[in-house]
């Protein structure tokens, strides 16, 4: 709960995010993994054991990628922010008791997770501000059945609740729960083919077309939304 505190005080302290994922992670990276090999194109992937962080910062990769795929959005992503693949791994490094870095299927699993988090605002269309992030969150809950992303996403949801903003923030965070619910599968993806592929076409093949509540807040205060809390 002190951590949550703290990321909902400042939502780029992101070593809160994972001291929150560690604790409350239980089984959820158990179930994902053995969910994966069930699922043809996860057994592959888990065969194969690519660390995502690597190829994701290969720019001379993503930079051949076509126009309008997903690795050409990806790309500008990470440029118009100034990010890096290896951002969050590091960051996930600083959890004192963290096993993500150990050679085990789990912890590659739990590597995977970190490293599409900035694909699933790509794909999901939210953006990094406060808001988008608090939807992301919110639609990993199901996708991850991970405590920790529900206790951040409903903290964030009762804070927006309680600033009686007139807009719909809680409820945009609620509606990306839902749409991780009804979305194909995202863990078990194959990445590095998925970054060639039109995004509006990706999009539609995954379930995640369309509008959404969270598109309809003003850009500007989707990163003060919960000043009034």
């Amino acid at each position: 709960m002190r951590a949550l505190r703290r990321l909902i005080a400042d939502k780029e302290d992101t070593t809160q995010v994972f001291e929150i994922m560690n604790a409350l992670a239980g089984n959820s990276v158990r179930r994902g993994y053995q969910k994966m090999l069930e699922r043809p194109e996860g057994a592959r992937q888990a065969f194969l054991m690519v660390e995502l962080a690597d190829r994701l910062h290969d720019r001379a990769w993503l930079e051949s990628q076509p126009a309008g795929s997903v690795g050409r959005a990806y790309l500008d992503f990470i440029d118009e922010r100034n990010l890096s693949a290896y951002g969050l791994a590091g960051e996930s490094q600083k959890v004192a008791d963290t096993e993500i870095e150990a050679a085990h299927p789990y912890a590659w699993y739990a590597r995977r997770l970190r490293d599409i988090h900035d694909l699933w605002h790509i794909l999901t269309g939210y953006r990094t501000d406060a808001l988008g992030e608090a939807c992301v969150v919110a639609f990993s809950l199901p996708q991850t059945r991970s405590a920790g992303f529900g206790l951040i996403a409903a903290g964030v949801a009762v804070e927006a609740a309680r600033a009686r903003t007139g807009y719909p923030c809680a409820r945009a965070i609620l509606q990306a729960w839902r749409r991780g619910k009804r979305a194909a599968w995202l863990p078990a993806l194959d990445y590095e083919a998925l970054m060639a592929e039109p995004l509006d076409q990706a999009r539609a093949r995954l379930g995640l077309a369309g509008p959404t509540l969270y598109d309809r807040i003003p850009a500007d205060f989707r990163n003060s939304f919960l000043a009034a809390a």
